[in-house]
């Protein structure tokens, strides 16, 4: 399962945007990347999430793989619509 979002929070997603998808992505029991620039990383990780570097405005591709995937995504993309509540 996939879904295309873009990061609208004003400074990116830095360390603190990072740490809340962390967070949220590990709720779930299923496999979720993200993927920007040709570059796909663990949700689950901040060090693979924080090198993609997503700027303002950079379309984001959110995958998840397993039995809770719909869930996942619709609550990571959650996160972007909502600026990581910026």
């Amino acid at each position: 399962m996939e879904k295309l979002v873009k990061v609208l929070n004003e400074s990116g997603v830095h360390a603190r945007p990072a740490g809340a998808l962390v967070k949220e992505a590990s709720k779930f029991g299923c496999d979720i990347f993200v993927e920007a620039k040709g570059t796909k990383a663990n949700a689950k990780s901040i060090m693979n999430v924080m090198c993609l570097g997503l700027k303002k405005d950079d379309e984001v591709k959110i995958i998840a793989e397993g039995s809770d995937a719909e869930e996942a995504i619709t609550a990571i993309s959650e996160l972007f619509d909502n600026k990581f509540g910026e």
